[in-house]
């Protein structure tokens, strides 16, 4: 029974590893397209505070969306 022993413990360790790893490593994901990768990314990861900001800046001065067509015909 003792040459079992070392093999067995060896198995024991190695599945512990192994548990181990699989809990600190991130689950792996599959995207169908890069524009999915992206919108994933960008909601994990924050905008540095300056970008941020000069985005803020550039969205509040941005005109107003254009009325549709039919909107316009009929505004008159």
């Amino acid at each position: 029974m003792e040459p079992n022993q070392p093999s067995s413990r060896l198995t024991q360790r190695q599945q512990a590893e192994e548990r181990t790893q699989q809990q600190t490593r991130p689950a792996a994901r599959e995207f169908a397209s890069a524009e999915e990768l992206l919108r994933f990314d960008a909601a994990q990861t924050p905008p540095p505070p300056d970008v941020a900001e000069r985005l803020k800046q550039s969205v509040a001065t941005e005109p107003p969306p254009a009325l549709p067509w039919w909107k316009r015909l009929f505004r008159r």
